[in-house]
C-alpha cells in the first residue's frame, strides 16, 4: 500500500510520482512546480524552497512528506514535531537521481515500474554519451547558477554537461554541496578559464545574457566573443529529479553539439 497522503515540498518527487502512475497519492506540491504542468492544476500548493505553510500541510493530513536537502530541515522539524513522517533526501549526483526515482518507487509499491523509469533515463544518458565520445574537441563550459553572488553549478549538472561533451571550469566547486561553498569571490575568475559556453540557470528569474557579457573583462572569454551565452531554464537543471537527466541534458547537449559543428 505505502502513503497514501503525500506533500511532496519539492518539484522531483511530484513528477517522478505522476511518471509513476503514483499521482493519486499527491495531496500537496511546491508552488514552484512545473512538471507537469497539470500538477499546477490539480494539486494545492503548500510550500516554497525555504518555507512551508505548515498549517495547511496539516490540515491535508498527509501520511508522508517529501523534501529535499538540509535547505529544508526547519520545515521538516516542524513537521515531525507534529507526529508527520518526514523523508529528506539529499542527492547530489545523476547516479543519486537514479536511485532517488527507485527509492521512492519502491515507498509507494511501484518498484519496479521506478526501476524501469531509471533505466529508461540511463539508456538516454548513454545515448548522449556516446555520441559525445565522437567529437574531437569538447568545450568548456561555465554554469552560473546564480549572478548575484556569482554561483557554479552543482554537481549533477557538472555531470551533465561532461556526459553531454563538455568540460566544466569549475569542477572543484561543483564537488561542494551546498552553494554557498559555490560562490566566485570575484566574477573576474573566469575570465583566464577561457569558457567556450557558458550556460546560465538564474533559478527562477530570466538570463540575462547582455549582463554577462557587459562583465568587465568579459569581452576576451570565448563564449562571450563568440555568442555562446545561452540560458537552460532553472525547471529543466536544477532540480535533481527526472527533469534534470531528460529534457535539461537534452538542451545542454544541443549548444553542445552545436558548437562541435561550428567549430570542426
Amino acid at each position: 500500500m505505502g502513503p497514501q497522503r503525500i506533500v511532496c515540498l519539492t518539484e522531483e518527487p511530484t513528477e517522478t510520482l505522476y511518471a509513476l502512475g503514483e499521482q493519486h497519492r499527491i495531496v500537496g506540491i511546491s508552488g514552484f512546480t512545473v512538471r507537469p504542468p497539470i500538477a499546477r492544476k490539480e494539486k494545492p500548493k503548500v510550500s516554497a524552497f525555504t518555507s512551508a505553510k505548515i498549517d495547511e500541510i496539516l490540515k491535508l493530513e498527509p501520511d508522508f512528506v517529501i523534501g529535499f536537502s538540509d535547505i529544508q530541515s526547519e520545515i521538516a522539524a516542524a513537521l515531525i514535531k507534529q507526529g508527520v513522517e518526514v523523508w529528506i533526501s539529499n542527492h547530489r549526483s545523476v547516479e543519486g537521481i537514479l536511485d532517488y526515482i527507485a527509492r521512492l518507487g519502491a515507498l509507494v509499491g511501484a518498484a519496479d515500474r521506478a526501476v524501469a523509469y531509471a533505466d529508461e533515463l540511463r539508456r538516454g544518458l548513454d545515448a548522449i554519451e556516446r555520441e559525445a565520445r565522437a567529437y574531437p574537441r569538447r568545450p568548456k563550459v561555465y554554469f552560473e547558477e546564480w549572478d548575484e553572488p556569482l554561483i557554479t553549478g552543482i554537481r549533477w549538472v557538472a555531470e551533465l554537461v561532461r556526459i553531454a561533451g563538455g568540460d566544466d571550469v569549475f569542477p572543484q566547486h561543483a564537488a561542494q554541496s551546498l552553494a554557498k561553498h559555490r560562490i566566485l569571490a570575484d566574477a573576474a575568475e573566469v575570465i583566464p578559464l577561457a569558457p567556450d559556453i557558458v550556460f546560465g540557470s538564474w533559478c527562477g528569474k530570466k538570463f540575462r545574457p547582455e549582463r554577462v557579457a557587459a562583465r568587465p573583462g568579459w569581452e576576451a572569454i570565448p563564449a562571450v566573443r563568440d555568442g555562446e551565452l545561452h540560458e537552460i531554464k532553472s525547471p529543466l537543471i536544477l532540480q535533481p529529479g527526472p527533469a534534470a537527466l531528460s529534457d535539461g541534458v537534452a538542451e545542454i547537449a544541443a549548444h553542445i553539439r552545436a558548437w562541435v559543428q561550428r567549430n570542426n
